[in-house]
C-alpha cells in the first residue's frame, strides 16, 4: 500500500505531517525528518487501531511517499 504524505511548515515553527487517506492521521515534528519519522509511527498506530475495529488481513506493507 503507498500513501501520500504532506509535511508543511508548522504556523509557529516546525512541520506538520498528514496522511489525506488516513482520516484524523497527522503528526509533527522540528525538522521535515523528524515529523516524517512522527508521521510513520502514527501510521502504525492508526492502522493498528483500525485492524482493532475490523480484523483482517492488510498486507502488512506500506510504502509512504513524501510530498
Amino acid at each position: 500500500m503507498k500513501l501520500k504524505v504532506i509535511i508543511e511548515p508548522g504556523e509557529d515553527h516546525g512541520y506538520t505531517a498528514q496522511v489525506p487517506a488516513l482520516k484524523g492521521c497527522w503528526s509533527q515534528g522540528s525538522t521535515r525528518e523528524e515529523a516524517m519519522a512522527n508521521i510513520r509511527e502514527a501510521i502504525a498506530g492508526w492502522l493498528e487501531a483500525e485492524e482493532e475495529k475490523t480484523p483482517g488481513d492488510r498486507g502488512g506493507l506500506v510504502e509512504m511517499v513524501e510530498v
